[in-house]
Protein backbone atom coordinates (compact mmCIF):
# COMPACT_ATOMS: atom_id res chain seq x y z
CA UNK A 1 0.00 0.00 0.00
CA UNK A 2 2.47 2.19 0.97
CA UNK A 3 4.45 1.79 -2.51
CA UNK A 4 0.89 2.21 -4.53
CA UNK A 5 0.76 5.99 -2.46
CA UNK A 6 4.34 6.87 -3.30
CA UNK A 7 3.47 6.08 -7.26
CA UNK A 8 0.43 8.12 -6.56
CA UNK A 9 2.10 10.59 -5.41
CA UNK A 10 5.13 11.09 -7.67
CA UNK A 11 2.83 10.78 -10.76
CA UNK A 12 0.46 13.35 -9.74
CA UNK A 13 3.70 16.13 -8.32
CA UNK A 14 5.09 15.39 -11.94
CA UNK A 15 1.44 15.72 -13.94
CA UNK A 16 0.75 18.63 -11.45
CA UNK A 17 3.91 20.51 -12.18
CA UNK A 18 3.43 19.78 -15.84
CA UNK A 19 -0.35 21.35 -16.02
CA UNK A 20 0.92 24.56 -14.76
CA UNK A 21 4.23 24.43 -16.61
CA UNK A 22 1.59 24.23 -20.20
CA UNK A 23 0.07 27.39 -18.71
CA UNK A 24 2.87 29.85 -19.66
CA UNK A 25 2.76 31.34 -23.08
CA UNK A 26 6.18 29.99 -23.92
CA UNK A 27 6.63 26.19 -22.48
CA UNK A 28 10.45 25.72 -21.46
CA UNK A 29 12.14 22.49 -22.23
CA UNK A 30 13.15 22.30 -19.04
CA UNK A 31 13.13 20.42 -15.70
CA UNK A 32 10.85 22.31 -13.74
CA UNK A 33 9.29 25.85 -14.22
CA UNK A 34 11.79 27.64 -13.69
CA UNK A 35 15.11 28.52 -15.71
CA UNK A 36 17.29 25.60 -14.07
CA UNK A 37 21.58 25.56 -15.36
CA UNK A 38 21.78 24.13 -18.87
CA UNK A 39 23.04 20.85 -18.46
CA UNK A 40 26.54 20.07 -19.64
CA UNK A 41 26.58 19.06 -23.20
CA UNK A 42 28.91 17.53 -25.70
CA UNK A 43 30.48 19.35 -28.92
CA UNK A 44 27.27 18.04 -30.23
CA UNK A 45 24.55 19.81 -28.09
CA UNK A 46 23.65 16.81 -26.16
CA UNK A 47 23.13 16.34 -22.59
CA UNK A 48 26.90 14.73 -21.82
CA UNK A 49 26.11 12.57 -18.41
CA UNK A 50 28.48 12.51 -15.81
CA UNK A 51 29.23 8.81 -15.86
CA UNK A 52 28.32 6.97 -19.01
CA UNK A 53 28.59 3.41 -19.12
CA UNK A 54 31.88 1.47 -21.74
CA UNK A 55 30.32 1.49 -24.80
CA UNK A 56 31.92 -0.22 -27.98
CA UNK A 57 34.13 2.21 -30.17
CA UNK A 58 33.83 -0.35 -33.25
CA UNK A 59 30.32 -0.58 -35.63
CA UNK A 60 27.56 -2.65 -33.95
CA UNK A 61 23.67 -2.54 -34.78
CA UNK A 62 21.19 -3.25 -31.94
CA UNK A 63 18.16 -5.11 -33.29
CA UNK A 64 15.32 -3.95 -31.49
CA UNK A 65 11.63 -5.24 -31.47
CA UNK A 66 9.27 -2.32 -30.24
CA UNK A 67 5.53 -3.48 -29.25
CA UNK A 68 4.18 0.43 -29.61
CA UNK A 69 0.60 1.95 -28.68
CA UNK A 70 -1.43 4.55 -31.12
CA UNK A 71 0.56 7.15 -29.04
CA UNK A 72 4.20 5.99 -29.17
CA UNK A 73 4.86 5.43 -33.35
CA UNK A 74 7.87 7.88 -34.02
CA UNK A 75 9.54 8.16 -31.00
CA UNK A 76 12.59 5.86 -32.37
CA UNK A 77 12.87 8.43 -34.51
CA UNK A 78 13.84 10.98 -31.58
CA UNK A 79 15.93 8.10 -30.10
CA UNK A 80 18.11 7.11 -33.45
CA UNK A 81 18.94 11.17 -33.30
CA UNK A 82 19.93 11.11 -29.45
CA UNK A 83 21.91 7.59 -30.27
CA UNK A 84 23.39 9.31 -33.65
CA UNK A 85 24.57 12.39 -31.19
CA UNK A 86 25.77 10.78 -28.75
CA UNK A 87 27.07 7.23 -30.07
CA UNK A 88 27.35 7.50 -33.68
CA UNK A 89 28.99 4.18 -34.27
CA UNK A 90 25.96 2.29 -32.79
CA UNK A 91 22.71 1.69 -35.17
CA UNK A 92 19.31 0.84 -34.16
CA UNK A 93 17.53 -1.43 -36.68
CA UNK A 94 13.63 -1.17 -35.47
CA UNK A 95 11.18 -3.76 -35.72
CA UNK A 96 7.79 -1.70 -35.23
CA UNK A 97 4.70 -3.77 -34.37
CA UNK A 98 1.32 -3.15 -32.83
CA UNK A 99 2.05 -4.00 -29.11
CA UNK A 100 -2.07 -5.61 -28.59
CA UNK A 101 -1.95 -7.13 -31.96
CA UNK A 102 1.58 -8.51 -32.70
CA UNK A 103 4.03 -7.85 -30.06
CA UNK A 104 3.20 -11.57 -28.10
CA UNK A 105 2.93 -13.39 -31.35
CA UNK A 106 6.74 -11.90 -32.65
CA UNK A 107 8.01 -12.42 -29.34
CA UNK A 108 6.52 -16.71 -29.38
CA UNK A 109 8.11 -16.97 -32.64
CA UNK A 110 11.77 -15.01 -31.55
CA UNK A 111 11.71 -17.46 -28.41
CA UNK A 112 12.09 -20.52 -31.02
CA UNK A 113 14.72 -18.33 -32.90
CA UNK A 114 16.46 -16.01 -30.78
CA UNK A 115 15.52 -12.35 -29.09
CA UNK A 116 16.50 -9.15 -30.89
CA UNK A 117 18.98 -7.06 -28.52
CA UNK A 118 16.20 -5.18 -27.62
CA UNK A 119 12.18 -5.85 -26.94
CA UNK A 120 9.99 -2.26 -25.90
CA UNK A 121 7.01 -3.48 -24.22
CA UNK A 122 4.66 -3.07 -21.80
CA UNK A 123 5.99 -3.03 -17.75
CA UNK A 124 3.73 -6.52 -17.58
CA UNK A 125 5.85 -8.22 -19.84
CA UNK A 126 8.94 -8.29 -17.48
CA UNK A 127 6.46 -11.12 -15.92
CA UNK A 128 5.70 -12.54 -18.34
CA UNK A 129 9.38 -12.85 -20.28
CA UNK A 130 11.72 -12.18 -16.96
CA UNK A 131 10.16 -15.26 -15.71
CA UNK A 132 10.90 -17.42 -18.29
CA UNK A 133 15.06 -16.26 -17.83
CA UNK A 134 14.60 -14.66 -21.05
CA UNK A 135 15.73 -10.99 -19.59
CA UNK A 136 19.17 -9.39 -19.07
CA UNK A 137 19.21 -7.90 -15.25
CA UNK A 138 19.75 -4.38 -15.24
CA UNK A 139 20.85 -3.98 -11.82
CA UNK A 140 23.39 -2.25 -10.18
CA UNK A 141 23.50 0.15 -13.56
CA UNK A 142 24.15 3.61 -12.84
CA UNK A 143 21.19 4.28 -15.37
CA UNK A 144 18.77 3.03 -12.92
CA UNK A 145 19.54 5.92 -10.58
CA UNK A 146 18.09 8.15 -12.43
CA UNK A 147 14.60 6.03 -12.87
CA UNK A 148 11.76 7.09 -9.99
CA UNK A 149 12.19 4.27 -7.55
CA UNK A 150 8.07 3.77 -7.86
CA UNK A 151 8.88 2.53 -11.34
CA UNK A 152 11.37 -0.47 -10.33
CA UNK A 153 9.52 -2.84 -8.36
CA UNK A 154 6.91 -3.71 -10.91
CA UNK A 155 9.82 -4.92 -13.00
CA UNK A 156 11.99 -6.80 -10.69
CA UNK A 157 11.82 -10.50 -10.68
CA UNK A 158 13.11 -12.73 -8.02
CA UNK A 159 15.34 -9.86 -6.85
CA UNK A 160 16.14 -8.49 -10.00
CA UNK A 161 15.77 -5.28 -12.45
CA UNK A 162 14.82 -6.89 -15.86
CA UNK A 163 12.83 -3.55 -17.18
CA UNK A 164 13.31 0.43 -17.70
CA UNK A 165 9.92 1.93 -17.25
CA UNK A 166 10.35 4.78 -19.20
CA UNK A 167 6.64 6.54 -18.87
CA UNK A 168 2.96 5.96 -17.23
CA UNK A 169 -0.45 6.08 -18.14
CA UNK A 170 -3.59 7.05 -15.97
CA UNK A 171 -7.17 4.85 -17.40
CA UNK A 172 -10.51 5.42 -16.26
CA UNK A 173 -13.58 7.27 -17.77
CA UNK A 174 -12.56 10.35 -19.89
CA UNK A 175 -15.73 12.53 -20.15
CA UNK A 176 -16.24 16.15 -22.11
CA UNK A 177 -16.62 18.65 -19.49
CA UNK A 178 -18.71 20.96 -21.93
CA UNK A 179 -21.52 17.98 -21.67
CA UNK A 180 -21.73 16.87 -18.09
CA UNK A 181 -22.07 21.01 -17.21
CA UNK A 182 -24.55 21.45 -19.75
CA UNK A 183 -26.77 18.63 -18.72
CA UNK A 184 -25.96 19.25 -14.94
CA UNK A 185 -24.07 16.07 -14.34
CA UNK A 186 -21.99 15.70 -11.61
CA UNK A 187 -18.88 12.89 -11.64
CA UNK A 188 -20.31 9.16 -10.97
CA UNK A 189 -19.03 7.27 -7.43
CA UNK A 190 -21.93 4.42 -7.94
CA UNK A 191 -23.28 2.52 -10.45
CA UNK A 192 -26.63 4.11 -10.01
CA UNK A 193 -24.89 7.37 -10.59
CA UNK A 194 -23.76 6.00 -13.57
CA UNK A 195 -26.86 5.07 -14.84
CA UNK A 196 -28.41 8.32 -14.03
CA UNK A 197 -25.65 10.18 -16.25
CA UNK A 198 -26.52 7.58 -18.95
CA UNK A 199 -30.55 8.33 -18.97
CA UNK A 200 -29.43 11.89 -19.07
CA UNK A 201 -27.64 11.78 -22.13
CA UNK A 202 -29.92 9.32 -24.01
CA UNK A 203 -32.63 11.54 -23.26
CA UNK A 204 -30.66 14.46 -24.85
CA UNK A 205 -29.84 12.40 -27.69
CA UNK A 206 -26.17 12.19 -26.60
CA UNK A 207 -24.34 9.18 -26.75
CA UNK A 208 -23.32 8.03 -23.36
CA UNK A 209 -19.83 6.09 -24.73
CA UNK A 210 -17.59 6.43 -27.64
CA UNK A 211 -16.27 3.18 -28.08
CA UNK A 212 -13.59 1.30 -30.59
CA UNK A 213 -14.52 -2.39 -30.25
CA UNK A 214 -13.09 -3.14 -33.28
CA UNK A 215 -9.73 -3.14 -31.13
CA UNK A 216 -9.29 -5.82 -29.29
CA UNK A 217 -6.85 -4.35 -27.13
CA UNK A 218 -9.49 -2.21 -26.25
CA UNK A 219 -11.99 -4.51 -24.59
CA UNK A 220 -9.44 -6.56 -22.86
CA UNK A 221 -8.05 -2.94 -21.27
CA UNK A 222 -11.44 -1.91 -20.07
CA UNK A 223 -12.04 -5.11 -18.86
CA UNK A 224 -8.75 -5.39 -16.33
CA UNK A 225 -10.20 -1.82 -15.73
CA UNK A 226 -13.57 -3.07 -13.77
CA UNK A 227 -11.38 -6.14 -12.61
CA UNK A 228 -8.70 -4.30 -10.91
CA UNK A 229 -11.93 -2.34 -8.39
CA UNK A 230 -14.46 -5.19 -8.10
CA UNK A 231 -11.80 -8.12 -8.41
CA UNK A 232 -7.95 -7.69 -7.31
CA UNK A 233 -8.38 -4.57 -5.04
CA UNK A 234 -10.19 -7.21 -2.72
CA UNK A 235 -8.26 -10.40 -3.62
CA UNK A 236 -5.05 -9.12 -4.75
CA UNK A 237 -3.96 -13.07 -5.38
CA UNK A 238 -6.99 -13.50 -7.24
CA UNK A 239 -4.80 -14.91 -10.21
CA UNK A 240 -3.32 -17.21 -8.20
CA UNK A 241 -5.67 -18.57 -6.74
CA UNK A 242 -7.14 -19.40 -10.07
CA UNK A 243 -4.11 -21.17 -10.90
CA UNK A 244 -4.43 -23.42 -8.16
CA UNK A 245 -8.35 -24.10 -8.98
CA UNK A 246 -9.61 -22.39 -5.96
CA UNK A 247 -11.20 -19.79 -8.29
CA UNK A 248 -12.86 -19.64 -11.37
CA UNK A 249 -14.44 -17.15 -13.81
CA UNK A 250 -17.70 -18.88 -14.26
CA UNK A 251 -18.41 -18.53 -10.46
CA UNK A 252 -16.80 -15.52 -9.24
CA UNK A 253 -19.47 -12.45 -9.00
CA UNK A 254 -17.19 -10.11 -9.35
CA UNK A 255 -15.53 -11.66 -12.52
CA UNK A 256 -19.43 -11.54 -14.26
CA UNK A 257 -19.83 -8.34 -13.26
CA UNK A 258 -16.88 -6.79 -14.60
CA UNK A 259 -17.92 -8.98 -18.37
CA UNK A 260 -21.21 -7.36 -17.78
CA UNK A 261 -19.63 -3.86 -17.60
CA UNK A 262 -18.94 -4.46 -21.34
CA UNK A 263 -22.49 -5.00 -22.14
CA UNK A 264 -23.70 -1.82 -20.57
CA UNK A 265 -21.43 0.50 -22.45
CA UNK A 266 -22.05 -1.78 -25.54
CA UNK A 267 -25.75 -0.70 -25.12
CA UNK A 268 -24.64 2.62 -24.94
CA UNK A 269 -22.93 3.73 -27.82
CA UNK A 270 -23.07 3.03 -31.71
CA UNK A 271 -23.46 -0.66 -32.24
CA UNK A 272 -23.61 -0.42 -35.71
CA UNK A 273 -20.01 1.11 -35.78
CA UNK A 274 -18.31 0.17 -33.19
CA UNK A 275 -16.87 -3.10 -34.94
CA UNK A 276 -15.46 -0.89 -37.47
CA UNK A 277 -14.56 2.30 -36.02
CA UNK A 278 -11.14 3.29 -35.31
CA UNK A 279 -9.30 4.81 -32.23
CA UNK A 280 -9.51 8.36 -33.98
CA UNK A 281 -12.66 8.60 -34.90
CA UNK A 282 -14.15 7.73 -31.66
CA UNK A 283 -11.94 10.13 -30.27
CA UNK A 284 -12.89 13.08 -32.55
CA UNK A 285 -17.07 11.70 -31.51
CA UNK A 286 -15.76 12.45 -27.97
CA UNK A 287 -14.35 16.14 -28.35
CA UNK A 288 -16.88 16.99 -30.97
CA UNK A 289 -19.52 16.35 -28.32
CA UNK A 290 -21.36 13.88 -29.89
CA UNK A 291 -20.29 11.34 -27.00
CA UNK A 292 -20.07 12.26 -23.55
CA UNK A 293 -17.32 9.37 -22.21
CA UNK A 294 -15.11 7.13 -23.30
CA UNK A 295 -13.43 4.21 -20.80
CA UNK A 296 -9.95 4.68 -21.97
CA UNK A 297 -6.22 5.64 -20.65
CA UNK A 298 -3.86 8.46 -21.46
CA UNK A 299 -3.23 7.71 -24.41
CA UNK A 300 -6.52 8.86 -26.07
CA UNK A 301 -4.79 12.66 -25.03
CA UNK A 302 -2.53 12.46 -28.29
CA UNK A 303 -6.08 12.39 -30.33
CA UNK A 304 -7.58 14.46 -28.32
CA UNK A 305 -5.73 17.79 -28.17
CA UNK A 306 -5.22 16.72 -32.30
CA UNK A 307 -8.70 17.28 -33.25
CA UNK A 308 -9.14 20.43 -30.67
CA UNK A 309 -5.99 22.19 -28.84
CA UNK A 310 -8.61 23.55 -26.67
CA UNK A 311 -10.64 20.50 -25.85
CA UNK A 312 -11.83 20.92 -22.12
CA UNK A 313 -11.98 17.03 -20.51
CA UNK A 314 -11.46 15.29 -17.41
CA UNK A 315 -11.69 11.75 -15.85
CA UNK A 316 -12.88 9.49 -13.21
CA UNK A 317 -12.63 5.67 -12.31
CA UNK A 318 -15.67 3.43 -13.98
CA UNK A 319 -17.66 2.89 -11.00
CA UNK A 320 -17.74 -0.24 -8.64
CA UNK A 321 -20.15 -2.11 -6.97
CA UNK A 322 -18.67 -0.71 -3.63
CA UNK A 323 -19.08 3.31 -4.92
CA UNK A 324 -15.26 3.13 -4.07
CA UNK A 325 -13.59 2.44 -7.42
CA UNK A 326 -10.35 4.05 -7.88
CA UNK A 327 -8.57 5.48 -10.39
CA UNK A 328 -5.97 3.36 -12.26
CA UNK A 329 -1.96 3.88 -12.87
CA UNK A 330 -0.31 2.18 -15.53
CA UNK A 331 3.92 1.73 -16.22
CA UNK A 332 3.96 1.63 -20.25
CA UNK A 333 6.77 1.53 -22.25
CA UNK A 334 9.45 -0.44 -20.90
CA UNK A 335 12.85 -1.17 -22.40
CA UNK A 336 14.05 -4.95 -21.64
CA UNK A 337 17.24 -6.85 -22.91
CA UNK A 338 17.93 -9.93 -24.02
CA UNK A 339 19.64 -11.85 -21.59
CA UNK A 340 21.85 -13.51 -24.76
CA UNK A 341 22.63 -10.58 -26.52
CA UNK A 342 26.21 -10.49 -27.63
CA UNK A 343 26.23 -6.30 -27.47
CA UNK A 344 25.43 -5.59 -23.61
CA UNK A 345 27.73 -2.64 -23.98
CA UNK A 346 26.06 -1.18 -26.98
CA UNK A 347 22.75 -1.98 -25.05
CA UNK A 348 23.88 -0.03 -21.71
CA UNK A 349 24.57 3.17 -23.32
CA UNK A 350 21.49 3.27 -25.46
CA UNK A 351 20.06 2.66 -22.11
CA UNK A 352 22.45 5.50 -20.65
CA UNK A 353 21.07 8.04 -23.22
CA UNK A 354 17.54 7.05 -22.72
CA UNK A 355 17.39 8.56 -19.37
CA UNK A 356 20.18 10.61 -19.24
CA UNK A 357 19.13 12.79 -22.27
CA UNK A 358 16.72 14.64 -20.82
CA UNK A 359 15.82 16.98 -24.05
CA UNK A 360 15.44 13.51 -25.89
CA UNK A 361 12.91 12.56 -22.57
CA UNK A 362 11.19 15.72 -22.39
CA UNK A 363 10.74 15.23 -26.32
CA UNK A 364 9.10 11.86 -25.90
CA UNK A 365 7.15 13.11 -22.97
CA UNK A 366 5.68 16.01 -24.56
CA UNK A 367 5.07 13.94 -27.97
CA UNK A 368 3.14 11.04 -26.27
CA UNK A 369 1.11 12.80 -23.60
CA UNK A 370 2.45 10.78 -20.86
CA UNK A 371 3.93 11.15 -17.38
CA UNK A 372 7.63 10.62 -16.78
CA UNK A 373 9.13 8.05 -14.65
CA UNK A 374 12.56 9.63 -15.24
CA UNK A 375 14.25 11.59 -13.16
CA UNK A 376 14.20 15.95 -13.56
CA UNK A 377 12.04 16.11 -16.52
CA UNK A 378 8.56 17.77 -16.56
CA UNK A 379 6.56 17.36 -19.59
CA UNK A 380 5.19 20.69 -20.58
CA UNK A 381 2.32 19.49 -22.59
CA UNK A 382 -1.50 20.69 -21.43
CA UNK A 383 -3.42 18.16 -19.54
CA UNK A 384 -7.10 19.54 -18.88
CA UNK A 385 -7.61 16.45 -16.72
CA UNK A 386 -5.30 16.86 -13.93
CA UNK A 387 -7.30 18.54 -12.04
CA UNK A 388 -8.96 15.17 -11.69
CA UNK A 389 -6.17 13.35 -11.08
CA UNK A 390 -5.01 15.56 -8.49
CA UNK A 391 -8.42 15.22 -6.44
CA UNK A 392 -8.17 11.41 -6.62
CA UNK A 393 -4.86 11.40 -5.53
CA UNK A 394 -5.54 13.61 -3.03
CA UNK A 395 -8.41 11.77 -1.77
CA UNK A 396 -5.94 7.91 -1.84
CA UNK A 397 -8.43 7.13 -4.96
CA UNK A 398 -5.03 5.79 -7.69
CA UNK A 399 -4.35 2.32 -7.99
CA UNK A 400 -1.75 0.71 -9.80
CA UNK A 401 -3.29 -1.46 -12.79
CA UNK A 402 -1.02 -3.78 -12.74
CA UNK A 403 -2.16 -5.30 -9.85
CA UNK A 404 -4.44 -7.45 -12.07
CA UNK A 405 -2.13 -7.76 -14.93
CA UNK A 406 0.97 -9.34 -12.79
CA UNK A 407 -1.87 -11.90 -11.89
CA UNK A 408 -3.28 -12.14 -15.34
CA UNK A 409 -0.92 -12.09 -18.63
CA UNK A 410 -2.40 -10.31 -21.42
CA UNK A 411 -0.50 -12.46 -24.76
CA UNK A 412 -2.82 -15.79 -24.51
CA UNK A 413 -5.12 -14.89 -21.89
CA UNK A 414 -6.54 -11.35 -21.51
CA UNK A 415 -6.30 -11.18 -25.26
CA UNK A 416 -8.25 -14.28 -25.60
CA UNK A 417 -10.33 -13.36 -23.09
CA UNK A 418 -11.26 -10.10 -24.91
CA UNK A 419 -12.05 -11.63 -28.19
CA UNK A 420 -14.92 -14.12 -26.43
CA UNK A 421 -15.81 -10.87 -24.74
CA UNK A 422 -16.55 -9.55 -28.21
CA UNK A 423 -18.24 -12.60 -29.66
CA UNK A 424 -20.94 -12.39 -26.62
CA UNK A 425 -21.91 -8.62 -27.81
CA UNK A 426 -22.24 -9.70 -30.75
CA UNK A 427 -24.64 -12.37 -29.84
CA UNK A 428 -22.26 -14.79 -30.95
CA UNK A 429 -22.07 -16.72 -27.91
CA UNK A 430 -23.68 -16.42 -24.32
CA UNK A 431 -21.41 -14.54 -21.10
CA UNK A 432 -21.81 -18.31 -19.90
CA UNK A 433 -19.61 -19.12 -22.90
CA UNK A 434 -17.22 -16.53 -22.67
CA UNK A 435 -16.58 -17.26 -18.62
CA UNK A 436 -16.08 -20.69 -19.19
CA UNK A 437 -14.15 -20.52 -22.18
CA UNK A 438 -11.59 -18.32 -19.78
CA UNK A 439 -11.71 -21.01 -17.18
CA UNK A 440 -10.28 -23.61 -20.10
CA UNK A 441 -7.25 -21.85 -20.69
CA UNK A 442 -6.44 -21.17 -17.08
CA UNK A 443 -2.77 -22.52 -17.73
CA UNK A 444 -1.97 -19.69 -20.07
CA UNK A 445 -3.06 -17.02 -17.20
CA UNK A 446 0.67 -16.52 -16.40
CA UNK A 447 4.01 -17.67 -18.19
CA UNK A 448 5.93 -20.01 -15.06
Amino acid sequence: MRMKKLIALCLAVVMCVALFAACGSDPAPTPSGDTPPAPATNDTGSSDPPSAPPAPTEAVTLKILAGQSTTDAGIERMIDAAMARRYPNITLEWELVDWGRDFQPRMQLYIQSGLPDVMVGKAQDVLTYGSLGLLGNLSGQAYLNEVLEAAVPGVTVDGQVLGLVYNALYQGVYYNRALFSQYNVQLPNSMAELQSAIDTFNANDIMPFATHMVDTWSIGNVTMQFAVNEVFRNTPNWGDLFRDNQRNYVDSPEFRRSYERNMLIYQNTWQDLTFSMEQTACDARLVMGEAAMKVSGSWSIQNFLDIDENFDFGIFPFPNEDGDAKLLFEPNITFMKSVDSPNQDAINALFDVLVNDKELALEIYNFTKTAPMIKGVTPSFPNPSQSDIDMFAAQDRIIDVNLGNNQLQWGGFQEENARDIAEWLQGNVTIEDALRAADARRAQSRSS
